[in-house]
């Protein structure tokens, strides 16, 4: 499993690792909480689960994403933002793997990781570390 570039996809529901190699990558999924329903059968306005799930399902994502090097967070509604604060309070370890926060709607995992390897090439020439070729 590569931990160099590693990018996450997350939303309420899950969050989606991708350990990037040069032609393929490896996948695991964090799931959070249970989702909550409202008294009328719809999903609460405000978020899918209680605060202290949200800190619990934030908390088990950055532990699978320890051992990454650099680190590119994407997602498609808030839930990269809250985890991106909750990295800074809690999991400040991850604080300086972060090199970027993108909106990214539902792509494919193909389309997922073929964005977040450009995304890293971007990085690797500004950072002076990329491959010479």
């Amino acid at each position: 499993m590569n931990n160099r570039h590693v990018a996450l996809w997350i939303d309420r529901a899950e969050a989606k690792i991708f350990h990037l190699g040069e032609g393929d990558f490896e996948t695991l999924a964090v799931h959070a909480p249970h989702q909550h329903v409202s008294h009328r059968g719809e999903p609460r306005a405000h978020g899918s689960s209680h605060p202290a799930e949200d800190q619990h399902f934030f908390h088990a994502t950055a532990e699978a994403l320890k051992s990454a090097e650099e680190i590119l967070v994407v997602g498609p509604g808030k839930a990269k933002l809250e985890f991106i604060k909750h990295v800074h309070r809690h999991d400040h370890a991850l604080v300086d793997k972060i090199v970027g926060v993108e909106t990214v709607d539902h792509p494919t995992e193909g389309q997922l990781a073929a964005f977040a390897r450009s995304y890293f090439r971007k990085v690797d020439v500004m950072n002076g570390t990329a491959p010479i070729r």
